[in-house]
C-alpha cells in the first residue's frame, strides 16, 4: 500500500494524498492552525476510514450469513487526547443495520468479528484507544407498515 502526499503551498496548509489506487483525497487544516478549512482533518479522514472498514466487514459478514441487510450506517464519536500526541482515546460506533427478518445474534456477531478479527484500522486504533460499539436494527417489513419494532 502507498500514498503520496503534497503540500498546497505557503497560502495555507492543504493537502493531496494520491492514494496507491489512485484515488485523490484532499485534507486541510483548522484555520487557527494556519488552514483555511477547505477539506477534511488528516484525522477526521482517520476516523471516517475506520467507519468506512468496519462497515465494509460488516455487510461482507451478513451477507455471508445469508442476512438480507439493505443498509449499513456507523456513527463514529471519538475522543483525543488531549497533549500531543493527540491519538484516540475513546471510539464508540453506533451501527444502524437496516434489512428484512435480521437476526440480533448475527449482526452483534459481525461487529465483533469486525472489531476483533478483520478491521485493521480499529484494531490498530484500538492500541490506544477504547473502542465500544452499540447497534439497532431497523427491520425493512416494519418500516413499510409503520409498526415499531418489539422492544
Amino acid at each position: 500500500m502507498e500514498a503520496k502526499i503534497s503540500w498546497g503551498g505557503p497560502g495555507g496548509m492543504t493537502f493531496l494524498a494520491e492514494t496507491g489506487s489512485g484515488h485523490l483525497v484532499t485534507m486541510d487544516g483548522a484555520p487557527d492552525g494556519g488552514g483555511r478549512n477547505l477539506a477534511p482533518r488528516p484525522m477526521e479522514l482517520v476516523l471516517a476510514g475506520t467507519g468506512g472498514c468496519t462497515a465494509y466487514d460488516v455487510v461482507l459478514i451478513l451477507r455471508r450469513a445469508r442476512q438480507l441487510v439493505h443498509a449499513v450506517d456507523v456513527s463514529l464519536q471519538a475522543e483525543r487526547a488531549e497533549t500531543e500526541p493527540k491519538v484516540f482515546t475513546k471510539i464508540h460506533f453506533h451501527f444502524t443495520v437496516r434489512g428484512r427478518s435480521l437476526k440480533p445474534a448475527q449482526v452483534e456477531r459481525a461487529i465483533n468479528l469486525s472489531h476483533d478479527k478483520y478491521c485493521s484500522a480499529s484494531i490498530m486504533l484500538a492500541k490506544t484507544a477504547a473502542i465500544t460499539h452499540s447497534f439497532e436494527i431497523v427491520d425493512d417489513d416494519l418500516a413499510a407498515t409503520g409498526e415499531a419494532p418489539a422492544a
